[in-house]
């Protein structure tokens, strides 16, 4: 039985050509191959030639089906590179330890990723309320890789200020930013065109901005977007994290910098201690100015040389040098620290406002020049010395003074005690018990100097009188010193002493010499003489000279305790004297006549039976031999009195 009321039975398919009913085989086919969308299209092309309508509608749809996956496969593809390149991207951040080299990978990577002809970073710079090109790769320009941008200013600026990304397909030609003459001159000058900038957030706070350009015109898809952000989250991560292991790695270096120094610290601490137990030990035991410096220069490691206030070398250690720099002198005694100049330190040792000295230390550099550098701690050591110095020379000093005072009383009793006839045996044993032995012959020297000064002028004069084993004191408002020695060498002395304790003392020393006494008996007439000697000095206005009674002439003569006419002839007319005995001519005897002649070659001619010119060509020799100022009327009355003295102690010669 025939239902009427059945569906209609469906449509026959159209009959489907061999080649049309192979194609969606083929299609799947070249999916699972990989084929191109070209490849794709090409078996619903070849099937098509032939077929109808109908089938060529189903080829069509068929080719699109396999389009459609080959889209989605690509996007997965795609997607599954984007997060393979970002995994490996966040191992490599992570692998990395300086901000630097994360900034560098960081923009290498999305230049890389985006296929973009330049990349570039930029951070911001909470101080100048600006963000500052960073890091670039792939850029050209000096001027783009050194621009800022404020706040606002620019796409970058828009996107530090915002936290969101932006992007720009032509961005000469794109208002939507706010263009800057600097900004623009930048990107010209790096001829970019199409560029797109992604924040690096760290919570809500944006550290700065991610950049990726080309040199054309760009539309940057959502994809591409995504990707430069998910990288640029990477990124401010990784910075974050190379900032935190930077600062860590500052306060380890700054812990072990501290440790450092806390045990450098220690050790100069046990090395002061210990050098201050050496000293002390060294100044209890009686130890010298050489001991000290022996200890400081092996403490210290270099030359060191001790001079006193005048400069002289008191105490030398290896190669110690010729004297104190007087700059690094004067500034050490104003500062009262080790000064260094002319490559050596120098450190004045000073008693309150007293300069006792100074130390003087070779083969140690100063602060920022090559070779050893005097540290901080020897620099203090070096400085504890000068005070050891000081010390050690002021206990010397007492003792010298106490010395002194006992020489000073030896040498009144030498010079005034008349008990010395009887007793001589008795002063003779206290200077031998002072290592002076009076027995020998001696001079005197009387020094005198202005009143400001004599104090020192006496301290001085012990001073030398010490190295000389000499005696000296003060007597009668001047200084007194006794040194052995003959009468050849009382003028050199009194030379010499006032020369020297002039300088010393930047004033004028007079002194008065006389010698030689014979013993203790003879020293009260020594020094009478000495002290007649030193008052003709000032008479005759040479005030800040040295000489002894023969060097003042005929007043050495007349002042003289002894008639010691000899020497004195002979100083006058040794020349003449010593020609005629050579020649066996009569110059004396010419003298003689000119001068008892009232200076007339005319009357002495006459006396001497010869004529005129004879004369006056032995006068010419009396010149030549005496000096052309021999008959000025100083040296004349000289010449005279030394005539009749030569004429006294040899009567037999007189006319």
């Amino acid at each position: 039985m025939t239902d009427d009321h059945a569906a209609p039975a469906p449509a026959p398919a159209p009959p489907v050509a061999d080649g049309a009913a192979n194609v969606p085989r083929e299609l799947l086919g070249l999916l699972a191959a990989g084929a191109t969308a070209e490849e794709l299209a090409a078996p619903a092309a070849r099937a098509g030639a032939g077929a109808g309508p109908a089938q060529a509608a189903l080829l069509a749809e068929a080719t699109e089906a396999a389009l459609s996956v080959r889209r989605t496969l690509d996007q997965h593809r795609r997607r599954e590179a984007e997060l393979a390149a970002l995994f490996d991207t966040a191992g490599d951040l992570a692998a990395l330890r300086g901000l630097d080299a994360v900034l560098r990978a960081i923009v290498r990577r999305a230049r890389t990723l985006l296929g973009a002809d330049v990349a570039y970073l930029t951070l911001n710079d909470p101080a100048r309320h600006d963000t500052y090109m960073r890091v670039t790769d792939g850029s050209v320009s000096a001027a783009f890789q050194q621009l800022r941008l404020r706040m606002g200013d620019g796409l970058g600026g828009l996107v530090a200020q915002t936290a969101r990304p932006y992007a720009s397909r032509d961005y000469r030609t794109d208002f939507r930013f706010r263009h800057t003459g600097a900004i623009d001159d930048g990107v010209g000058e790096e001829g970019l065109r199409g560029i797109l900038g992604v924040p690096l957030r760290l919570g809500d706070r944006v550290i700065g901005v991610l950049f990726a350009a080309d040199r054309s015109p760009r539309d940057f898809t959502p994809d591409a977007i995504a990707l430069l952000g998910s990288l640029a989250d990477h990124a401010a991560v990784a910075i974050d994290g190379a900032r935190l292991m930077e600062e860590t790695r500052a306060a380890l270096t700054g812990l072990e910098a501290a440790n450092a120094t806390a045990r450098a610290h220690s050790d100069a601490l046990r090395r002061a201690s210990d050098a201050h137990d050496r000293l002390t030990e060294l100044v209890l035991r009686g130890g010298g100015v050489a001991d000290v410096a022996g200890e400081i220069a092996a403490l210290l490691g270099g030359g060191l040389t001790v001079h006193d206030a005048d400069g002289e070398v008191l105490a030398r250690v290896g190669g110690g040098a010729p004297g104190p720099p007087s700059r690094g002198l004067a500034e050490s005694r104003t500062s009262g620290r080790a000064v260094y100049a002319e490559d050596r330190w120098t450190c004045a040792v000073v008693a309150g406002a007293e300069l006792l000295g100074c130390l003087v230390l070779t083969g140690r550099s100063g602060p920022g020049e090559p070779g050893r550098v005097l540290a901080d701690a020897d620099l203090r050591l070096f400085e504890r010395a000068a005070l050891v110095t000081a010390l050690v020379l002021l206990l010397r000093r007492s003792v010298a003074e106490a010395e002194d005072r006992v020489r000073g009383e030896l040498l009144d009793d030498l010079l005034t005690d008349p008990s010395r006839r009887t007793g001589g045996g008795s002063l003779a044993l206290r200077a031998r018990r002072l290592g002076v032995d009076v027995a020998g012959p001696h001079v005197v020297v009387a020094l005198d100097c202005a009143p400001r000064v004599r104090s020192r002028l006496a301290t001085e004069a012990a001073r030398r009188a010490r190295a000389l084993g000499a005696l000296s004191g003060p007597r009668e408002g001047q200084v007194v010193l006794v040194a052995p020695g003959d009468a050849d060498r009382a003028a050199r002395l009194a030379h010499e002493l006032a020369r020297d304790l002039g300088r010393v003392l930047d004033s004028p020393v007079t002194a008065g010499a006389a010698g030689t006494a014979e013993g203790p008996d003879g020293l009260p007439h020594a020094h009478a003489e000495a002290v007649r000697c030193l008052t003709a000095l000032h008479a005759l206005g040479r005030t800040g000279e040295g000489a002894d009674v023969t060097e003042l002439g005929f007043l050495g003569v007349l002042l003289g305790d002894r008639a010691d006419v000899g020497p004195y002839t002979a100083r006058v007319l040794g020349p003449v004297l010593d020609y005629d005995a050579a020649q066996g001519t009569e110059l004396i005897r010419t003298l003689e006549a000119y001068y008892a002649h009232g200076a007339s070659l005319t009357r002495a001619k006459d006396a001497l039976h010869v004529h005129v010119n004879t004369v006056t060509q032995r006068l010419e020799r009396v010149s030549r031999l005496l000096g052309p100022a021999w008959n000025t009327p100083s040296r004349a009355l000289e010449i005279q009195l030394a005539l009749r003295l030569h004429r006294l102690a040899r009567p037999e010669r007189s006319p």
